[in-house]
C-alpha cells in the first residue's frame, strides 16, 4: 500500500465535515487490487462524517474496485474517478450516490477548473 494512499485515507474523517454535505449516508467497500492480491477498505460516509476501516462492520452499501496503481492517481489527482470508471479502468456497483459524494474528496487534476468559477471570472471581466 502506497504511503499517499494510507495518507489519503487516514485524512478523510477530518475532511468529512467540508466534503460532506449531503444528505446521502452508507458504506463504500473500496477493493484495491494488485495482481492476485485484493486490500478491501471501508468507508461509512454520513452528513459530516466519515469512518474508515480495514474490517468489514456491516455488508457494503457499494463496491468500488480499482487498482491499486490508479487508485494511487486517483488519490494525488494525476487521474479523475469518473473518467477511470467510464474507461472501464474501475468498477462500481450498489449505491451509486456513494460514489458520487465520495469522489469529493479526491483531488482535482492540476490546471482543472470549476466551470462555474471561469464563468464568474469571465462575467467580471466584461462589466
Amino acid at each position: 500500500m502506497s504511503e499517499a494512499t494510507e495518507r489519503f485515507f487516514a485524512s478523510l474523517p477530518a475532511r468529512a465535515a467540508s466534503v460532506l454535505r449531503s444528505p446521502i449516508a452508507g458504506t463504500l467497500q473500496i477493493d484495491l487490487t494488485d495482481g492476485n492480491r485484493t486490500g478491501h477498505w471501508f468507508v461509512t460516509l454520513a452528513p459530516g462524517s466519515a469512518q474508515v476501516t480495514r474490517q468489514e462492520q456491516r455488508p457494503p452499501d457499494a463496491v468500488l474496485t480499482v487498482s491499486t496503481r490508479l487508485f494511487e492517481k486517483l488519490v494525488t489527482g494525476e487521474e479523475a474517478g469518473m473518467a477511470a470508471v467510464l474507461r472501464n479502468e474501475a468498477t462500481f456497483s450498489g449505491k451509486v450516490a456513494l460514489f458520487l459524494v465520495f469522489r469529493r474528496f479526491l483531488p482535482d487534476r492540476p490546471g482543472v477548473r470549476d466551470p462555474r468559477e471561469t464563468a464568474r471570472e469571465h462575467a467580471r471581466r466584461s462589466v
